[in-house]
């Protein structure tokens, strides 16, 4: 059913050159993060190779997607490099018929997370964050975290990012204040 082959095939011709290297290290890092994570390695590669399927759709076209399918109208206010994740998990439900929340979630919710995130979902975000083209400052202070703990990393990523939006008087997807809050909460809980 999750045939990542099917899924390269279908992405591949969507993406330029360093998407798809972006794309293959996210696929690389997301299996790794699954094995330690105890997640289903082919749902996780094949989520992880479909997750910027939209991202190289031109921003006009996300959104006139989004309205024509109703699907992500919440986000049409904020900035549109996460519009490709909401198009994205729709062209995958469409094109390979999958119904699987936990796959199309990892998708929708790879670039702001949300309250309630599986484990699958925080893997994809977490290794589109950390995968070994990515540099900037920070990042590798994620990737150990990722070996320790998948909150943990979880969490640094998105203060990063949340304070990365404020200092640069970006607006903040509500979703990332929620999946901070709830993946915080739930590890403070455990202590």
């Amino acid at each position: 059913m999750y045939s990542l082959k099917q899924a390269e095939a279908f992405v591949a011709p969507k993406l330029t050159e360093a998407r798809m290297t972006h794309t293959l290290g996210v696929v690389e890092t997301a299996v790794e993060l699954a094995e330690r994570y105890s997640e289903d390695k082919d749902k996780t590669a094949f989520a992880a190779m479909l997750h910027d399927c939209a991202k190289c759709i031109p921003p006009d076209e996300q959104k006139q997607y989004m309205l024509d399918h109703n699907i992500g109208h919440d986000l049409l206010h904020f900035h549109h490099n996460t519009w490709h994740a909401v198009v994205g998990a729709d062209l995958v439900r469409t094109q390979f018929a999958i119904e699987d929340d936990r796959v199309l979630y990892a998708i929708r919710y790879h670039t702001t997370g949300r309250q309630g995130m599986t484990t699958l979902e925080k893997i994809i975000f977490l290794a589109d964050y950390i995968e070994p083209n990515r540099k900037f400052d920070g990042v590798d202070d994620v990737r150990d975290l990722a070996e320790k703990s998948l909150d943990a990393a979880i969490i640094k990523a998105m203060a990063n990012t949340i304070t990365m939006l404020v200092n640069t008087h970006q607006t903040v997807v509500p979703d990332t204040f929620f999946a901070y809050n709830d993946v915080l909460f739930q590890r403070k809980s455990k202590v």
